[in-house]
C-alpha cells in the first residue's frame, strides 16, 4: 500500500511539473505572437479566413505543438516511473546500428533485462520512411542480443496512420518482438509492473475537473 501512495504521489507531481512547464512555455509563445509580422493573413483572407480566426487558428496551432510535445514526454516518463519502481535496474541505453553508418546507435526507452521497451504516447505518423527507419532499428536491437517492445498507449484515429502502425506490428512479430498498442499497452503495463497507470491518470484528471482546471 505505501508503494502504491508513493507512486501515486510520484505522478501526481510529475504531472504538476509538466502541466506547469506547459502553461509557462505557451504564455511565452502567445507573448511572442503579439509580435508577429501578420503579413501572411492576406493568404487567409484570400481563403476566406477572416484576420480573427486566423489569429485563433495559428495560436492553438503553437499551443498544439507544446502540447503534443509535453504530452508525451508526461505519459513516457510516468511510464518509466511505473517500470523503475518494479525493476530499479531499469533503464535507458543505446545500442549499436550494426546494420548501417546512420545513426551510429539507435535509443532504447527502457531496458528492462533483454526487453528493450520503447514507449509511445501515440504515433499518428503517415511517413512511409517511418516504417524503414523503424524496422532497422528493432533488426538492430535484436542483433545486440535484445528483444523490441513497443507500447503505444493511444492508436491514431486517421486510416493511414492505422496502416502503418499495423505493418509496424508485423515487423516487430517478424524480428521475435512484441506490440502492444491502446488497452494492450496498458495491460502489459500494470500487468508487468503491477501498478495501473490509467487508473492513476483517470484520478488525476478527475480531480482537475473537480478543482476547475479543465
Amino acid at each position: 500500500m505505501t508503494n502504491e501512495i508513493s507512486i501515486k504521489e510520484s505522478i501526481r507531481r510529475l504531472a504538476d511539473k509538466y502541466a506547469n512547464e506547459l502553461e509557462r512555455k505557451i504564455a511565452l509563445r502567445i507573448d511572442e505572437m503579439k509580435k508577429d509580422d501578420l503579413s501572411h493573413y492576406l493568404i487567409y483572407q484570400v481563403l476566406g479566413i477572416s484576420d480573427e480566426e486566423g489569429a485563433l487558428i495559428d495560436s492553438y496551432q503553437n499551443k498544439g505543438r507544446f502540447l503534443y510535445n509535453y504530452a508525451g514526454k508526461f505519459l513516457e516518463y510516468a511510464a518509466l516511473l511505473c517500470i523503475k519502481e518494479k525493476f530499479p535496474d531499469a533503464r535507458r541505453t543505446q545500442v549499436e546500428n550494426t546494420l548501417g553508418q546512420k545513426p551510429k546507435q539507435f535509443e532504447i526507452d527502457c531496458l528492462i533485462g533483454k526487453d528493450a521497451v520503447e514507449i509511445k504516447w501515440r504515433d499518428a505518423t503517415t511517413d512511409g520512411d517511418h516504417i524503414t527507419k523503424e524496422h532497422t532499428r528493432i533488426k538492430a536491437i535484436k542483433a545486440n542480443g535484445f528483444k523490441p517492445i513497443r507500447l503505444m498507449f493511444f492508436y491514431p484515429n486517421r486510416e493511414q496512420s492505422r496502416r502503418i502502425q499495423e505493418t509496424l506490428k508485423t515487423l516487430y512479430a517478424g524480428v521475435g518482438g512484441e506490440y502492444f498498442a491502446g488497452d494492450e499497452a496498458w495491460n502489459y503495463l500494470r500487468k508487468r509492473t503491477k501498478i495501473d497507470l490509467k487508473a492513476i491518470l483517470l484520478e488525476i484528471a478527475e480531480g482537475n475537473k473537480n478543482q476547475g482546471k479543465q
